[in-house]
């Protein structure tokens, strides 16, 4: 953030006890924290557990995980079932928090997600996906965009559930 939200001034950085070095608008005297959004992203998978959705838009060529922005007043399991089923048209049957990052190309920070969804069809694909593919699990690994917060997290979760006894482990319904 260089510039105050409030009146346009450009920021500087200032201690703030407890707190470290933080935006200060001079002319607002006010210390002025980081703004952001919040989105989610999936790692959808079929009740097998042995293929991972991915999927292409904006009219690349790259394969992502499905992802979406937190609506206002809304949690962010909510929105995991709201963008799945927006995006894919598809019902999740059950998820499990996978971890966090900052995402600087869109100024947001991003909750993955790992669920399971109820089918396998993809005619209810909307108009915000190009296109969607089921992808056994190691070839998904090699097809997701390289060098992508959605590989970041997809090699995360499969290094994890490697070493877990089974997805059912604290998952949320």
């Amino acid at each position: 953030m260089e510039f105050c939200m409030k009146c346009g001034a450009k920021l500087e950085c200032r201690f703030l006890e407890n707190e470290g070095m933080i935006p200060y608008c001079p002319v607002c005297k006010a210390f002025r924290f980081p703004v952001f959004s919040t989105a989610v992203i999936m790692i959808v998978m079929n009740q097998p557990q042995d293929k991972i959705l991915l999927i292409q838009q904006y009219g690349g060529d790259a394969w992502i995980l499905v992802a979406g922005y937190i609506n206002k007043g809304e949690d962010a399991e909510h929105a995991v079932r709201r963008e799945v089923k927006e995006e894919i048209g598809l019902d999740v049957i059950q998820m499990q928090y996978q971890g966090s990052a900052y995402f600087r190309k869109t100024n947001s920070l991003m909750l993955c997600f790992s669920c399971l969804v109820d089918a396998e069809t993809l005619d209810g694909i909307t108009a915000e996906v190009d296109r969607a593919a089921w992808f056994p699990v190691v070839q998904a690994q090699q097809e997701i965009c390289p060098d992508s917060i959605a590989q970041k997290f997809l090699d995360g979760f499969l290094q994890r559930k490697g070493k877990k006894p089974s997805y059912a482990d604290n998952i949320i319904p």
